[in-house]
């Protein structure tokens, strides 16, 4: 359903306070007449109610510690370079044609830090996306937010049908994270790709496994990873977390919800507290708000009348939000409903409305 298309991203890629339920004991020791200095960190496990997690394993696995905003997106969002930012492009292309206020209503979307969607199967194109987004975030000295949008069997080949084949996404998964490695790039995993699930249950039980294993490829690396949290009207809270959880959310920073949908922050704030409370050990989550400055208009898919949300930015980290993310790119297609092109094509048209209707902040 993100509808993020892949065709026109092969070069590019959600209140309470927090409980922080971590601490550092340092611990000294005599070793060999030397004083040696450990730190242990100390740690809840996460359990399901029966302390069996999937597969019959035991889920007594350590829960990894969240960071604050602050530390998940460091100097704030970066936003994206040139050569990778459709909505720049588009703009310029309006001026060489002599529509300078076609081209200054565009630059409303394209001077925004927008996620940066990996689509291409290629392990090549994708690991030289990243490294250009990466050095374009570091002399900017900000965060760059990619968005994992490959995983197999897309879409559950609905207007965004595509991915990689089984065998290959994980290696895929890899070259992506060594291009990532040390960046502190903040990475989204496969949205729809658990929300999906509910409406496409072949996908199940080897969808979640699949996720997993990509969460075990992303960890160590000094990334900040959410997975994918639906949005508030798709799946019952008690399930996405059983799902969650499935998929390794204790070793992520959190979830994202609403990404590529329309509803109004404070609706996706109170679904995702219910959400992180159900989870438990206190994930965090971001929002998108790239469309939602007019909320719901009774359908996913192009619906007429919709909005820029509110800029994207990181908040101050007093609660379980960390921040507020462009991460569908508004002006995209979400296919070919409601007259519009492919899912992913620009929509010259459909980009102007957005920024006719967006919300002043």
């Amino acid at each position: 359903m993100p509808h993020q298309g892949e065709r026109d991203h092969r070069t590019s890629v959600r209140s309470g306070a927090g409980r922080r339920q971590w601490a550092w004991l340092g611990v000294g020791a005599l070793v060999a007449g030397g004083l040696v200095a450990a730190v242990v960190l100390a740690v809840l496990p996460a359990r399901d109610p029966d302390g069996i997690g999937p597969d019959g394993r035991s889920s007594d696995r350590p829960v990894a510690a969240r960071a604050t905003a602050a530390e998940a997106f460091p100097g704030g969002l970066a936003r994206q370079p040139s050569a990778v930012n459709q909505a720049a492009r588009q703009a310029a292309e309006a001026r060489a044609d002599g529509r300078d206020t076609t081209a200054a209503r565009i630059d409303v979307i394209a001077d925004e830090p927008v996620a940066t969607w990996l689509t291409d199967p290629s392990e090549r194109a994708t690991a030289q996306t990243v490294r250009r987004v990466v050095r374009s975030a570091e002399q900017q000295d900000r965060t760059p937010v990619f968005v994992l949008y490959a995983i197999p069997d897309r879409d559950c080949g609905s207007y965004s049908a595509g991915g990689t084949s089984d065998d290959a996404y994980l290696p895929w998964v890899r070259s992506a994270v060594r291009a990532m490695a040390g960046s502190h790039a903040v990475v989204l995993v496969e949205p729809d790709s658990i929300a999906q699930i509910h409406v496409c249950e072949r996908l199940g039980h080897d969808r979640l496994r699949l996720l997993d294993r990509a969460v075990d490829e992303l960890a160590g690396h000094g990334l900040t990873v959410y997975l994918d949290g639906g949005n508030e009207d798709r799946v019952p809270v008690a399930t996405m977390a059983d799902w969650l959880r499935r998929a390794g959310v204790d070793r992520t920073q959190g979830f994202a919800t609403n990404v590529s949908n329309f509803y109004r922050v404070d609706q996706e704030r109170a679904y995702a507290d219910r959400l992180a409370d159900a989870v438990g050990d206190d994930p965090h989550y971001v929002i998108d708000v790239s469309r939602n400055g007019q909320g719901w208009r009774g359908t996913w898919c192009n619906p007429e009348g919709v909005g820029l949300g509110q800029a994207p930015h990181v908040t101050r980290g007093t609660t379980r939000l960390d921040a507020l993310l462009w991460v569908k790119t508004p002006g995209l297609s979400d296919g070919t409903c409601n007259g519009g092109p492919a899912a992913g094509r620009w929509w010259e048209s459909y980009a102007l409305a957005l920024v006719e209707h967006r919300v002043r902040d």
